[in-house]
């Protein structure tokens, strides 16, 4: 089998590899899917300017996000149900991010448990949380999140009601997955998939079952589950979580300026420009097309990074360029590890990087950090 030279091809082999219904959750948006084809659309509109007869020696992709050091300005961003796509995925992609330089940030709707990624790391990760109605359930996570020594929490505001996905009802999607004919035969033309599950223990929502009173086993976990988001999620509850958890905080689903406004004066040291990979609000705009506005009414007192549609280096260059600090990749890492676990996911990053790297040499910078709106053409 030909090496992988895009994210695509990481994509196309993950689709071979992975049940239908885990790869349709990942590679999927709601309702019509408008806004989750035009996230990746957008960024062909946007133009890079080429420059010549520059030095293009000792380049380096290295910056900062909320402080840490990074190999580039790229994190894993929080997917749910990744350990689905592989067995202990999120164990997988954590170490994955952690080897390569990145910051790895694990979704409260994880396969793998705080715990289970805490024990295969070394350097501390990222949690992203959702707020859920049992506020004790909420502050034992961040507990949990502290006890793990995570170093940022990523707050999502933008799931207090549930977007519908329709391939995941026709799927029948569920975690564990349900044995119908239908899935059975999922299963059993992915035979590598199956014998990682067989391999591990986990393969419900790690973060839930166990740590939740009442909650065992799969039937009483979906019923929680469900009646669980918050709809009268407010920006007094962001106060409250802030509080709570006391360090490094991130807000995650905005895409108006004013939200952006609201975000800035809330003390959260970052915001993500991000509309949940097209899977809320249909016919919302691309994340894409909004990070400039919000970065330039609030990127001088809130680091803004932005999410939705990056499916290469080039794409990262144009976040930057329009104002972002740095993006978050979901699908990508998601491609890499349903087509080759740890590995494919190293490789999505090496892709990425090398991507970015080139790209940035043509564009006549040496440095990440430069990286500007002098670099596009503007209409």
């Amino acid at each position: 089998m030909t090496e992988p030279l895009t994210i695509n091809d990481l994509k196309n082999r993950a689709q071979r590899r992975v049940p239908k219904m885990f790869f349709d959750y990942a590679d999927s948006g709601s309702w019509t899917e408008t806004t989750y084809r035009a996230n990746e659309a957008d960024f062909a509109d946007i133009k890079l300017r080429q420059r010549v007869l520059v030095d293009m020696t000792n380049r380096s992709l290295k910056s900062t996000m909320l402080g840490e050091e990074v190999a580039m300005p790229v994190a894993l961003a929080p997917t749910g149900m990744t350990g689905m796509q592989h067995a202990n995925g999120e164990m997988l992609a954590a170490q994955a991010a952690e080897e390569f330089g990145v910051p790895f940030t694990l979704s409260t709707m994880s396969i793998c448990s705080i715990e289970d990624v805490a024990s295969a790391t070394k350097k501390p990760f990222w949690f992203q949380l959702y707020v859920m109605r049992d506020r004790g359930f909420v502050e034992s996570l961040l507990e949990r999140a502290k006890a793990a020594k995570c170093s940022a929490l990523v707050l999502t505001l933008d799931l207090q009601v549930l977007g519908q996905r329709h391939k995941d009802i026709r799927n029948g999607l569920s975690a564990p997955p349900k044995f119908t004919p239908k899935h059975v035969w999922q299963m059993a033309t992915r035979p590598a998939w199956c014998m990682g599950m067989l391999g591990t223990k986990r393969r419900s929502f790690g973060n839930i079952v166990g740590h939740v009173k009442g909650v065992g086993d799969l039937s009483s976990l979906a019923s929680w589950t469900a009646d669980q988001f918050d709809p009268q999620l407010s920006w007094d509850d962001v106060e409250w979580i802030r509080q709570r958890w006391g360090g490094k905080l991130i807000l995650k689903g905005i895409m108006d300026s004013k939200d952006a406004e609201i975000a800035a004066k809330t003390g959260a040291d970052a915001l993500i420009v991000s509309n949940h990979g097209g899977r809320q609000l249909d016919g919302a705009p691309s994340s894409i097309s909004v990070v400039e506005e919000i970065a330039d009414t609030v990127g001088e007192r809130i680091e803004v990074f932005m999410d939705g549609g990056i499916r290469s280096g080039q794409d990262v260059l144009k976040a930057l360029c329009l104002g972002a600090k740095g993006v978050f990749i979901g699908r990508p890492f998601l491609y890499g590890l349903g087509a080759g676990g740890r590995q494919g996911v190293s490789k999505a990053l090496d892709i990425i990087a090398k991507e970015l790297d080139t790209t940035m040499a043509l564009c006549g910078r040496r440095d990440i950090r430069t990286a500007d709106k002098s670099m596009l053409y503007r209409k």
